[in-house]
């Protein structure tokens, strides 16, 4: 019996040593695959503080914004703005520097390309993009008059770059690790629609500004976990479904985002129904950056189309909505400082 016991127990110590030794093997397995999954660069949860956001403070950049005019390239008021917008998220404490290149339009015209780019936290590694566009565009060509005159822009143009301002305003004073880069893109606007028959048929007319950058980024390999697209996000009676485009190129971000944002409230705002897949700055992002970036953007899928104001005279100031400015805003805010796995 003695001697079968200490068989036993040899045995038994045997069988733990092993047990031991697989335990650790699986430990460090798990560990390299952590590591594998943060150098694909997936979103890690980073939960600081969630600043206040301040839709008065949004509403006033937008209107500044707009006082300056229509923002067509080429045009005084374009100048301006650019100006205006590197001096203020200079004036935030951000590296601000704007990219500048001469692009060629659909039309022939040769315009002087002005991207707007800052960066919080410049060193960090993991990155979050922030963008929407600035110009505006050239003709009000989806209204009855006046089409050929350009528009004010208040929704198109002015409203994603209103909020991201006043997110950009308490990025120095947060607890934020994470780094954060702001893209302003110029020419978005200024594309040829499929019925336009002054000139031949092109591609990629659109975009502009967000094509230069992902082929040029601001930094040789840059790379963010994702990005968040503004546009159309400061009128009346908004509901942003999930656009498809994100949903091809991004559906993991896209529903992360839009369940923080039904976690807040917002689900009447924030639907599940899915719109057509868009062309927009978010598209070459995803294309050439090889960033997910997604949408949000002020889409009505039972009429299958932008906001009846969408390139006409009436996207004004008069169809501005501060409590749409401040759930847009609220909601990215969440997403960054809160965390997008919040």
């Amino acid at each position: 019996m003695e001697v079968r016991g200490i068989k036993l127990n040899r045995f038994a110590v045997i069988i733990c040593v092993a047990a031991l030794m697989f335990m650790a093997a699986c430990t460090n397995e798990n560990k390299k695959v952590e590591q594998s999954s943060n150098q694909t660069g997936q979103p890690k949860t980073v939960s600081v503080p969630v600043p206040d956001f301040n839709a008065d403070s949004a509403f006033h950049y937008l209107k500044t914004q707009v006082d300056f005019g229509p923002r067509v390239p080429g045009t005084d008021a374009h100048e301006r703005c650019a100006d205006y917008l590197k001096n203020k998220l200079e004036s935030f404490g951000l590296q601000t520097q704007i990219q500048s290149e001469t692009i060629t339009t659909f039309d022939g015209k040769k315009f002087r390309l002005k991207n707007v780019i800052a960066e919080f936290n410049p060193d960090a590694k993991q990155r979050v993009l922030l963008l929407a566009h600035w110009d505006t565009r050239p003709w009000a060509d989806a209204d009855s008059v006046n089409k050929d005159k350009p528009f004010d822009g208040a929704d198109d143009g002015a409203s994603g770059v209103a909020v991201l301002l006043e997110i950009a305003r308490h990025l120095k004073t947060s607890e934020l690790t994470t780094g954060v880069d702001i893209l302003f893109a110029d020419l978005e606007d200024y594309g040829q629609e499929e019925d336009d028959r002054r000139f031949p048929q092109q591609q990629n007319t659109w975009c502009l500004g967000s094509q230069y950058w992902a082929k040029n980024p601001h930094r040789p390999g840059y790379f963010a976990q994702y990005g968040i697209l503004l546009d159309m996000v400061g009128g009346v009676n908004p509901v942003f479904p999930k656009e498809g485009t994100s949903v091809y190129f991004a559906s993991d971000i896209l529903n992360k985002v839009w369940n923080i944002a039904q976690n807040m409230g917002y689900g009447q705002y924030f639907i599940n129904a899915q719109s057509v897949q868009t062309t927009d700055d978010h598209l070459y992002v995803n294309q050439l950056a090889n960033i997910k970036c997604i949408d949000i953007v002020h889409y009505d899928v039972n009429q299958q189309g932008y906001p009846p104001y969408h390139h006409t005279h009436g996207d004004n100031m008069s169809i501005i909505d501060k409590n749409t400015l401040s759930m847009v805003g609220r909601v990215v805010m969440q997403v960054v400082f809160g965390g997008i796995n919040s």
